[in-house]
């Protein structure tokens, strides 16, 4: 396990934390947060298999390209990682209409499948 791989799932796992603290306090906060934890899990686990990249795009091609069209994710989850995207674009830049609570519950539920997908693809990162 490479010292980047580990530094990414350590960063997931304070991103999924901070995103369900901040589920009473700041529905906006824990959708990113939600997505942040997301992203840093799969960053994890693609950077386990030498696979590092610049961009949130770059990822989420690399979710699709080397999880899903492999056949080691369903595409139902590489949709969900999309969505926790999406919303994250919405819940930082989008100040005219804030995510519901439900919304943010719904994030921190997907943020939280994603890292448990990536922990069973990859058991050494805990």
């Amino acid at each position: 396990m490479t010292d980047e791989a580990l530094r990414f799932w350590r960063r997931a796992q304070t991103a999924l934390d901070a995103a369900r603290r901040n589920l009473e306090i700041d529905a906006s906060t824990a959708a990113s947060r939600a997505y942040y934890a997301a992203l840093y899990a799969v960053s994890a686990l693609l950077a386990s298999e030498g696979k590092t990249f610049k961009s949130h795009t770059g990822v989420d091609a690399a979710v699709h390209r080397d999880l899903v069209h492999t056949g080691r994710w369903s595409k139902d989850l590489g949709k969900t990682f999309s969505q926790l995207h999406t919303r994250r674009i919405a819940a930082d830049y989008d100040v005219s209409r804030s995510p519901s609570i439900e919304e943010a519950e719904e994030a921190v539920e997907k943020a939280e499948r994603i890292v448990e997908a990536v922990r069973s693809s990859c058991p050494q990162l805990g």
